[in-house]
């Protein structure tokens, strides 16, 4: 025979582990210093520079 559980309990520790979970994800997406950050958006702004200047552009017909 299975365990028996309650369902209630079960419902409020899985609603509290989401929570926890966002949480986390808050603390690391605000949790940045100003240095990391605009270290962070830097790179973001290089890598999409290199990635324009690798793209192929079509010739032109004339």
């Amino acid at each position: 025979m299975g365990e028996v559980v309650n369902l209630r309990q079960a419902r409020k520790r899985r609603d509290r582990d989401a929570r926890a979970s966002d949480a986390e994800a808050n603390r690391v997406k605000h949790g940045l210093s100003k240095a990391e950050k605009t270290l962070s958006v830097a790179r973001r702004e290089q890598d999409a520079r290199k990635l324009e200047g690798h793209r192929l552009e079509p010739e032109d017909k004339d």
